[in-house]
């Protein structure tokens, strides 16, 4: 389903088959990287299948779309800055195909929001960031194995590093006033998600 919603979202901007499919093939090769182990292609498969239960409120559908394909096609652990480069991308790519300047604008902007995961004016942001995060509110097995892909991914950094940055990032969601910015995935994930930071803070 992955592969033939982004070719139907494509074949609306170009009629060039053999570079729609180019395009594929890169969000192919970057998601399916040996050193990816959460940021993959089941993770955009995820972030799909959650953002289609609400795509009757978004605005803007191709846009949301244009960003879950791309939000993490540049994912380096050591850097620090992969959702600009990833934008950055992205707006290449889509001006490769003529998508017009709103759009991409848009796509910049959601991709971005995924640093910080903050409230935003717009809601198809707020759909999109809840959408990247419903992972954190699915049962604890589920969490458990998301939790063990990430420390994969950061598999560079001894335990003197990268606990104290993980915790960081607990610390950084559990003091948010909300986690879950839209209704729907505020009443759907919220609790199960700051029990699962809890649960996760405490073992580590």
């Amino acid at each position: 389903m992955l592969k033939e919603t982004f070719i139907q979202l494509l074949e609306k901007y170009s009629a060039d088959k053999n570079r729609i499919a180019e395009l594929w093939n890169e969000i192919e090769t970057n998601y399916s990287h040996k050193k990816r182990h959460y940021h993959t292609l089941t993770h955009l498969e995820n972030l799909l299948q959650q953002l289609l239960q609400v795509k009757s409120s978004i605005k803007n559908w191709d846009t949301v779309l244009f960003s879950l394909y791309y939000h993490d096609v540049i994912y380096n652990p050591l850097k620090t800055t992969n959702e600009e480069k990833s934008a950055e991308f992205a707006a290449n790519r889509l001006q490769s195909i003529s998508v017009s300047e709103k759009i991409i604008k848009d796509c910049v902007c959601q991709i971005l929001a995924t640093k910080k995961h903050n409230h935003c004016d717009d809601n198809d942001v707020n759909y999109f960031t809840d959408a990247d995060l419903s992972i954190l509110g699915q049962p604890w097995d589920v969490y458990e194995v998301y939790c063990k892909n990430v420390r994969k991914e950061y598999s560079l950094y001894p335990d003197l590093i990268y606990i104290p940055g993980r915790k960081k990032v607990l610390q950084h969601f559990l003091q948010m006033l909300r986690i879950f910015k839209t209704v729907y995935f505020f009443e759907r994930f919220e609790k199960q998600a700051k029990e699962n930071l809890n649960n996760e803070l405490q073992e580590i």
